[in-house]
């Protein structure tokens, strides 16, 4: 890799990106424009962009090395005539800042491994949100670890909730049930629970 080069590489995606991808295929329209909340280095956007050409996948993020890292992997794929560049989107500030274009696209929201590094009061603006922005049986697609019944799912789960934990007393693995009940009061029901690997679980909702 050149020392120009801005891209990243997260292992995590490295992993994760053919089972999400897998799902994906099985729930996302086939048109219109995804938008991905913390879209962290940009390697799942340019292979979802890859997988899915009919679709603008439109990437977002708030921290500005991640914006290059995905800017650089857009390049690096060729896809600079095909996807569009990130946008500075902070999940807690809204409305968030979409232009008119990607409101009247919009099929569905993808956030992928947000909800766990982050206060609670994040996960509440990305539902009422969303629940503003999707129309009709639209979906929200979330995927990362999440207890059950107030239990965690593993005990890696439970050491990588006492990690997040000491890294910020706010963050932490969040219980299943809870964040159904944020979807609900959303107008975001739960379509799907699916089991993924790694102990870690993607959640459909739809706009009811």
């Amino acid at each position: 890799m050149e020392k120009s080069d801005k891209r990243l590489f997260f292992p995590a995606t490295q992993r994760n990106r053919g089972p999400i991808g897998e799902i994906l295929s099985n729930f996302l329209p086939g048109d219109g424009t995804i938008l991905e909340v913390a879209s962290g280095s940009g390697e799942h956007g340019v292979v979802f962009q890859e997988n899915f050409p009919n679709i603008s996948w439109q990437t977002s993020d708030p921290n500005p090395i991640h914006r290059k890292s995905i800017n650089a992997w857009i390049h690096y794929k060729k896809l600079s005539g095909q996807m569009p560049k990130p946008i500075h989107l902070e999940v807690e500030h809204r409305p968030w800042p979409l232009t008119d274009e990607i409101k009247s696209s919009l099929t569905a929201i993808v956030c992928i491994n947000l909800i766990h590094i982050s206060p609670i009061k994040c996960t509440y603006a990305l539902f009422e949100e969303s629940g503003i922005l999707l129309r009709k049986h639209q979906l929200l697609i979330l995927y990362g670890p999440f207890k059950r019944n107030g239990k965690h799912t593993s005990d890696s789960n439970y050491r990588f909730n006492e990690s997040l934990k000491a890294q910020n007393s706010l963050w932490g693995v969040r219980d299943l049930e809870a964040v159904i009940e944020i979807g609900t009061k959303n107008k975001l029901g739960k379509l799907d629970v699916i089991e993924m690997p790694s102990n870690n679980l993607c959640i459909i909702f739809q706009k009811k």
